[in-house]
């Protein structure tokens, strides 16, 4: 299934796959190499502190894995069924 969200969506469904995991933001930073800190600023939507590189690795770590495809005028089947 396809997701599609911004920054924003991204950051709040990785702290709550995280937290589903059972994992703290100190556990989850120890064990991929990067600070709490870092981790805080992702959840909390704080674009300029984390790059790409660092959400790939925790996307990563969590089991789940970004995607890209094509932008489209026309919503998709998902985002037709979700707005009800």
């Amino acid at each position: 299934m396809v997701v599609v969200m911004d920054y924003k969506a991204l950051a709040t469904r990785l702290s709550c796959v995280r937290k589903e995991k059972k994992l703290s933001q100190q556990a989850l930073a120890d064990h991929i190499g990067l600070s709490r800190a870092t981790i805080n600023a992702l959840e909390n939507g704080r674009t300029g502190d984390v790059g790409i590189r660092k959400i790939i690795k925790i996307v990563d770590y969590l089991g789940y894995e970004l995607c890209l495809r094509e932008k489209s005028a026309f919503p998709t089947f998902e985002e037709l069924r979700d707005e009800h």
